[in-house]
């Protein structure tokens, strides 16, 4: 069974240990001491102070360690990774793995789910940001994208008064031309025109090449980057429509 100075052999090894690492092992641990499918934050004292004085960390420590993991326990609450136990179990501090929280121990990918939940929804434009940010959370990579950059093309469509056979990168050339688009930032030079009329063209060949290939986007660092765009070129069409004079 492993032990907390399995992993930190001083106290100023674990003391220097930032949160999300400490909570990492905190978990592991806590998955493999479960007795019928609950563990509780003490179990993790005789770690630190040892059994009957051996093993622990040392003495003037011991305090600073204990809150370490109280913190760490605390990020995994927080996370959903730790549930507290049904009934009087849960009242008496006993806690459980969550959904979440076997699958990680699962598959072996803390790391991942660090990155899933230190997302932030309210970076992503309003009109995505529900069900984008739920599809990259349940690891729905190539759907979130596709649904960013749809979202992107319905968008340009409605602001351009086009219909809906207008699709895909003609409408974006269409959309952003630089002499004739009703989008066109007639304030900006004919380059400038060009380049953003280029952006929305290539950005829009996102979603045409998830939606005929699966499993292309494996990786949701990429993933979170592309709907990043997707909400910067959404706010590029919101600000043109704001802008746009009223006849």
């Amino acid at each position: 069974m492993p032990r907390l100075t399995d992993f930190y052999q001083t106290g100023n090894d674990l003391l220097a240990t930032p949160v999300h690492e400490l909570a990492e092992t905190v978990l592991r641990i806590a998955a493999d001491r479960r007795q019928r499918l609950m563990v509780h934050v003490q179990e993790f004292d005789r770690d630190i102070n040892g059994d009957h004085g051996q093993g622990g960390y040392a003495a003037h420590h011991r305090d600073d360690i204990q809150a370490a993991i109280a913190e760490a326990w605390n990020y995994l609450t927080t996370a959903g990774l730790l549930i507290p136990a049904p009934g009087t179990n849960g009242t008496n501090g006993w806690y459980r793995l969550s959904r979440a929280g076997d699958h990680v121990i699962a598959t072996n990918n803390f790391q991942r789910f660090k990155r899933q939940i230190g997302f932030p929804k309210e970076l992503l434009h309003p009109s995505i940001a529900d069900d984008v940010w739920a599809d990259l959370l349940r690891g729905r990579l190539d759907t979130a994208v596709f649904e960013a950059f749809r979202a992107v093309e319905v968008a340009v469509r409605m602001a351009g008064g086009y219909g809906p056979n207008d699709l895909g990168i003609n409408l974006m050339r269409q959309a952003f031309h630089k002499d004739t688009g009703p989008l066109r930032d007639q304030t900006k030079t004919d380059a400038e025109r060009e380049n953003l009329a280029h952006l929305f063209v290539g950005a829009i060949s996102y979603k045409n090449g998830v939606s005929h290939r699966t499993g292309m986007i494996t990786d949701l660092a990429d993933a979170q980057e592309m709907v990043i765009l997707a909400t910067h070129l959404l706010r590029i069409v919101d600000a043109r429509v704001a802008t746009r004079p009223t006849n």
